[in-house]
C-alpha cells in the first residue's frame, strides 16, 4: 500500500488544476485522469516536481485509436511514484485532423523513444521533440499501422469463403 491514496492524490491535483483535469476512473486501482493538450506539460511537471508526490518515473507513453469518437486519438501517459508506490494514468484526446501535442522530453529524456514509437504507430506529432522520426517501421511508410483504418481481414482471401464450409 502506498503512502498516498488515490483520493489524496486526486484532491491535490484538483486543488492545483481545478476543472482542467477530470477523473475518468480507477480501473484496478489505477487512478486515471483526463486533461487537455494545453495543460499536459504543466500537469506532468507538477506530478514530477511536487515534493510530496514525486512521480519521477515515466513508465510509458502510448496512444489508442477510437474511430467512433469525435476525438479519435488518445495519448496515454503512465507515471510511477517510487517513493509513494503509486501509479497514475493521464489521457489527452486529440482529433484525427490535429494530432499535435507538446513533447515530454523536456521532463524525461527517456520520453524520446516512447514518443517516437507513438508517432510511428499512431501518427501523433510531439511538438518540440528533438528527433521525431520512425523508429520501428520503414521510413517511407505512408500509414500508421495501429490506427483502426483498415479492414480486419483481407477481402480477397479465398480460404475463408462460405462454400468451403458447406454454407
Amino acid at each position: 500500500m502506498g503512502k498516498i491514496t488515490n483520493e489524496e492524490l486526486l484532491k491535490k491535483i484538483s486543488d492545483k488544476f481545478n476543472d482542467q483535469v477530470t477523473l475518468v476512473g480507477e480501473p484496478f486501482g489505477l487512478l486515471t485522469l483526463e486533461t487537455g493538450r494545453e495543460q499536459i506539460i504543466d500537469v506532468l511537471t507538477f506530478l514530477k516536481t511536487d515534493p510530496s508526490l514525486q512521480f519521477v518515473f515515466l513508465t510509458d507513453i502510448t496512444a489508442i485509436h477510437y474511430p467512433e469518437q469525435e476525438k479519435q486519438i488518445g495519448v496515454l501517459y503512465h507515471l510511477h511514484s517510487l517513493v509513494n508506490n503509486v501509479r497514475i494514468r493521464l489521457k489527452v484526446f486529440l482529433t484525427i485532423d490535429d494530432v499535435h501535442i507538446p513533447t515530454a522530453t523536456v521532463l524525461w529524456e527517456g520520453a524520446n523513444w516512447m514518443e517516437r514509437e507513438t508517432y510511428d504507430f499512431f501518427g501523433v506529432i510531439f511538438d518540440g521533440h528533438p528527433d521525431l522520426r520512425r523508429i520501428l517501421n520503414v521510413d517511407d511508410m505512408l500509414v500508421f499501422p495501429m490506427r483502426r483504418e483498415h479492414p480486419l481481414e483481407d477481402p480477397n482471401r479465398v480460404d475463408k469463403k462460405d462454400y468451403f464450409f458447406g454454407r
